[in-house]
């Protein structure tokens, strides 16, 4: 159920990113936000980890920041396998990318659960 929450949140801010940031189009709508969410996901899960891998040296080097890049890159993968989700350039990206972790960081503490003693 939290999982299923998580992909409408996404969605959310997706769309909400999307409708202000110039460079960013969602063509279908809702439908492409919530299959964008479950994309962005996918793309987390299986290829973020394997381009960390490959490119620690540059990510040590760099004290973390190339992880900025790697998560532009997701982003504009997204964007080449979902039709309905349009990213203009690599700058665009990786505004949106830092968007959506922020709007993630904030949505996703509404589901915290309280841990009462």
């Amino acid at each position: 159920m939290k999982t299923i929450l998580k992909i409408l949140l996404t969605a959310i801010a997706v769309v909400v990113i999307a409708e202000f940031l110039p460079g960013i189009s969602l063509t279908e709508g809702y439908k492409s936000a919530i299959i964008v969410a479950v994309v962005l996901g996918l793309l987390r899960i299986t290829v973020k980890p394997i381009l960390i891998f490959f490119t620690l040296p540059a990510t040590i080097l760099t004290l973390g920041l190339f992880l900025l890049v790697i998560n532009a890159v997701i982003i504009m993968l997204a964007g080449y396998f979902v039709s309905g989700f349009v990213v203009s350039g690599f700058w665009v990206a990786l505004l949106f990318s830092l968007l959506l972790s922020l709007f993630q960081s904030i949505l996703y503490s509404f589901l915290k659960e309280n841990k009462e003693k």
